[in-house]
């Protein structure tokens, strides 16, 4: 036997002789042990709270101006206005990377959570769809082009876009079409809502209010549809936020964007609302209200004849007159 394994034979042989002569010696030992291993766990635990709360309570004036209907970009103003110490690095500081799922403005190719394009002088919300199919994109509680100063970007009219792109001229850009398995809309409130170019097998119209209808969609056969495709997205959500616009459309070239799933409930937008080059196997429009003050004989809903469907369900949509969303 060498000198070295004749050493450790020798330590382990020390170290059970002393736990035999004196247990409780040998107890206090780990005992201490174990208690100083607890205190950096526990000081660890406590400064890492201690942060947490730090970060939390400067974010509070920027989230407080965003849900009080204060634009992002003018939030940052005021908080940057208001500090002692200037410039962008304390909010850099203190904000995190923007994220879709926080509810932040930009442009996201889906199914990423964080946008390929982003600043702080673009409030709206734009997601291009492409050839990964996103199991449920879902919108609760956003308001549109509501807040002071708020404006929709340059040549848009539209406040909402959901649904494909038209062709060019530019042979490159084809017209291009969202696919979608179940697109479900509640409790909207847009001064319009214009639907075109959309085959749907089941189109579901319940207890919609609006001021003006004209309603033209023809009969077809558009088949039942619900999106598969292996690996996909299983979800994007994001709730009580604030923009100028939402886009949702298949912007890729030539490639139809794909969702199995899209809930939209309870949006508020000042401008119109609209829906075209959709295929679904079933849209639902529930609870809603579209109108811009201007009377009956002037249609804020529309649905154009390039609408086609197989099975339709219409029951208690009425003509109302309705004030223009403030």
């Amino acid at each position: 036997m060498n000198n070295f394994s004749l050493g450790i034979l020798t330590s382990l042989v020390f170290a059970w002789w002393d736990l035999c002569a004196s247990p409780l010696r040998s107890y206090n030992k780990v005992k201490l042990w174990r208690d100083k291993f607890l205190a950096t766990v526990e000081m660890l635990q406590s400064e890492s709270q201690k942060w947490r709360a730090v970060f939390t309570t400067l974010r509070l004036p920027y989230l407080a101006l965003t849900k009080a209907g204060v634009s992002p970009n003018m939030a940052v103003s005021l908080i940057i206005g208001g500090t002692a110490v200037g410039g962008g690095a304390i909010v850099a500081e203190v904000m995190e990377p923007p994220s879709f799922s926080r509810g932040d403005s930009g442009v996201y190719a889906a199914p990423s959570d964080n946008p390929i394009e982003w600043n702080e002088s673009m409030q709206t919300l734009r997601v291009d769809l492409g050839t990964t199919p996103v199991g449920l994109l879902e919108l609760d509680s956003i308001s549109i082009n509501t807040y002071a100063g708020s404006a929709l970007p340059t040549n848009q009219t539209n406040a909402l876009i959901l649904g494909g792109l038209p062709a060019t001229s530019d042979p490159v850009f084809a017209e291009t079409y969202l696919e979608v398995g179940d697109l479900y809309i509640d409790k909207w409130r847009c001064s319009k809502l214009i639907m075109e170019h959309i085959e749907v097998n089941h189109l579901i119209l319940t207890k919609n209010a609006a001021d003006g209808i004209s309603h033209a969609m023809t009969a077809g056969t558009p088949r039942a549809r619900g999106i598969s495709g292996g690996v996909r997205a299983n979800e994007m959500v994001v709730s009580n936020s604030t923009y100028d616009q939402v886009v949702i459309s298949s912007a890729t070239s030539n490639i139809d964007g794909r969702i199995d799933e899209i809930r939209m409930v309870n949006i508020w937008a000042k401008n119109p609302c609209l829906l075209s080059r959709i295929k679904a196997g079933t849209i639902t429009i529930n609870l809603s209200e579209f109108g811009n003050g201007d009377g009956l004989a002037l249609k804020d809903w529309t649905i154009a004849q390039s609408v086609v469907y197989q099975t339709l369900t219409a029951d208690q949509n009425i003509e109302v007159l309705i004030s223009p969303p403030s």
